[in-house]
């Protein structure tokens, strides 16, 4: 059943209102999912859960089989493309909108131990930017990264803006943030990851790297990079670059390297 909304002020769909500044200061464990790729995503998900779905009116009918997708329980609205553009504080040409949950997430040690004996992880270290999170993640699921570890200084992939980067990749990759302080490097040799520290004072060359069993590629944010002492722990890796240039987005360089390992 198709709930109808004529009014921004609708109290059943206050979780969409203002969508952007709520972005800023969080939705207590909800996100919102934008777009029909994405949506499909939600909805086949087993680690995710739609709470309800808002549909620009002249869409439910183009959308059809995949309102039918929608389990019994889960409400869904539908309003004149102007009352949704109120809804959202913005005009939403996508024209569909869900709110979801994250079922109980996995620890870091119970994701680490459930991959397979061959597996390749992605673990990041002080990524904030939603665009290169989103556009990791992406990477991550293009080249078959098993998993996506992060340390407590990142960002939330589950922001609107980084599902939509990553084309809904964050919904199907698994991935886990550490706790503020866990260290990140120890985690993943605790459970027999070899880490590829990427940095441009890295002692080997990507081209000659032949990855073991179980590879973890870590990447660190934009400017300062990877700290120094972690880099240490780990055996460093550099892409070789122009002379006079010495500079890759993060996004790029995973896609880069995940090339690179998953080929090998």
């Amino acid at each position: 059943m198709i709930h109808g909304v004529a009014d921004p002020d609708d109290p059943r769909i206050a979780a969409y209102r203002d969508i952007r500044e709520r972005d800023l200061v969080g939705r207590q464990g909800l996100f919102v999912a934008e777009g029909r790729v994405v949506l499909a995503m939600l909805l086949a998900s087993t680690r995710f859960a739609a709470r309800s779905l808002l549909i620009a009116a002249h869409r439910v009918a183009a959308l059809a089989d995949l309102i039918a997708r929608v389990p019994d329980g889960v409400p869904v609205y539908a309003a004149g493309q102007p009352v949704l553009d109120a809804i959202a504080g913005f005009p939403l040409h996508r024209g569909i909108l869900a709110i979801g949950e994250r079922r109980e997430p996995s620890s870091a040690d119970a994701l680490l131990a459930s991959l397979p004996e061959r597996a390749t992880v992605v673990a990041l270290s002080g990524i904030a930017n939603h665009d290169n999170m989103g556009g990791i993640f992406r990477n991550a699921a293009a080249f078959g990264a098993d998993a996506v570890v992060m340390d407590g200084d990142c960002c939330d992939p589950l922001y609107r803006k980084a599902i939509r980067v990553s084309v809904g990749a964050v919904l199907t990759v698994p991935f886990v943030t550490l706790a503020a302080g866990e260290d990140l490097v120890g985690m993943l040799q605790a459970h027999w990851f070899d880490v590829l520290a990427l940095s441009l004072t890295g002692e080997r060359m990507l081209d000659g790297v032949v990855p073991g069993p179980r590879t973890a590629l870590l990447f660190g944010a934009e400017g300062q990079g990877l700290p120094a002492a972690m880099v240490s722990r780990a055996t460093g890796v550099r892409i070789p670059m122009a002379a006079g240039f010495d500079s890759l987005n993060v996004a790029t360089t995973s896609g880069i390297v995940l090339h690179h390992v998953m080929g090998r």
